[in-house]
């Protein structure tokens, strides 16, 4: 049996965390300004679609 355990550092994981939460937000306001806009290209762009899994 594999027995792991990985004690992340807090400070590591606030970090990503406040990433992920920044990527978030600005995914939220570019949605909702495109919305504004009724820009039909809000529904293709991966990157607002799944802000967390795209890069770039």
């Amino acid at each position: 049996m594999i027995d792991t355990r990985i004690t992340p550092d807090p400070a590591t994981l606030v970090r990503r965390l406040s990433e992920k939460a920044a990527t978030l937000a600005e995914a939220k306001a570019e949605e909702r300004l495109r919305k504004t806009r009724s820009d039909p290209w809000r529904w293709r762009k991966a990157s607002l679609l799944w802000p967390l899994f795209t890069k770039g």
